[in-house]
């Protein structure tokens, strides 16, 4: 029977825990009393988080799958590895690491058979580190200023989709993808709800403050020009400003004369304006840089291995083969 509910789960070196997400999100699934398949996409792990999914999708045939992805290419092409290959009709994304409960997936339903093609989460009284929280606070502001995006909370990956929007995302050939924001952009009836959110159960984040801040600078060169703008209308005000200092310079040498006061702080205003030039440089960069990445046309992740039922015609490949997909 084909499923009406998938749900993809990136695995990322979470072997001490799958077990336990093994425990609550299968009864949770069954619950729902609806066809369901669930597909695992192990983002090159290396302790045995393999291991695990083979034993598992063993045990659960035609209800489980796995991708084994040759390396790690991130989480978010790990997840449009698995959104390849879904057959259902609404699609969860779900982190392994069951900050946010499998039960909750049955809220997100709710909402999407009300309508919602997409639905966005916020995850209530957070139980990360107070830095975590604060970083996200700061990177969510400055998104929100520089694209047309609106997530509440970027970093909650519990997630639904429907079906249009995945053939939407399946046709976009983005390098550095950010899958919520991509879904963002087609939805017509985008909602958000609150969803529970506990402890991580064993292991720790696969995010440090620099990955935060460097997803979050992906988010707004792939997204928006904004940071070009910025610094256009910056360096126009500040050249602006430097043209009248010259010209105040050259009036008071013609009033007062020939002085060496001043020299340092001519170095300080020269050095501030190098900065500039530097960071708007290193901007310009990053644009060149996902362009760059674009046009070399290269796979974006490798599948290894497909663990599970292929036989459907909406999840190309075979199993136990070694599959490019660019």
């Amino acid at each position: 029977m084909k499923p009406q509910l998938s749900v993809v789960i990136p695995v990322y070196n979470e072997g001490a825990g799958l077990e336990l997400l093994f425990e609550r999100l299968f009864p949770a699934l069954e619950s729902l009393g609806r066809p369901y398949e669930v597909v695992f996409v192990d983002d090159g792990s290396s302790d045995n988080s393999v291991a695990l999914l083979r034993a598992e999708v063993a045990r659960r045939p035609g209800r489980a799958r796995a991708i084994i992805l040759a390396h790690n290419a991130g989480q978010h092409l790990a997840i449009l590895a698995g959104f390849e290959r879904v057959r259902g009709s609404a699609v969860i994304t779900l982190d392994a690491d069951l900050q946010n409960p499998p039960e909750e997936i049955g809220r997100i339903l709710a909402a999407m058979d009300a309508g919602a093609d997409y639905v966005g989460t916020i995850r209530a009284q957070r139980r990360d580190s107070w830095w975590r929280g604060a970083a996200s606070r700061f990177i969510n502001r400055v998104r929100e200023r520089t694209t047309r995006i609106r997530m509440t909370d970027q970093g909650c990956m519990l997630r639904g989709y429907d079906r249009r929007i995945i053939d939407a995302i399946n046709r976009c050939h983005e390098v550095t993808p950010f899958v919520p924001a991509l879904a963002f952009t087609f939805a017509r009836r985008p909602i958000e709800i609150e969803v529970k959110h506990e402890e991580r159960a064993t292991g720790t984040s696969k995010y440090s403050f620099l990955r935060l801040i460097q997803l979050n600078f992906d988010l707004m060169t792939g997204y928006s020009r904004v940071p070009l703008q910025v610094f256009s209308w910056s360096g126009m005000l500040i050249a602006s400003a430097s043209l009248l200092f010259v010209v105040y310079l050259a009036v008071r040498r013609l009033v007062v004369g020939p002085e060496a006061a001043g020299l340092f702080t001519l170095f300080g205003i020269a050095f501030f304006l190098l900065g500039c030039v530097l960071l708007g440089l290193g901007i310009i960069g990053e644009y060149i840089g996902r362009i760059f990445e674009q046009v070399r046309g290269r796979p974006r992740y490798v599948v290894a291995e497909v663990v599970g039922d292929t036989s459907d015609s909406a999840a190309p490949g075979a199993a136990n083969t070694v599959r490019i997909v660019s």
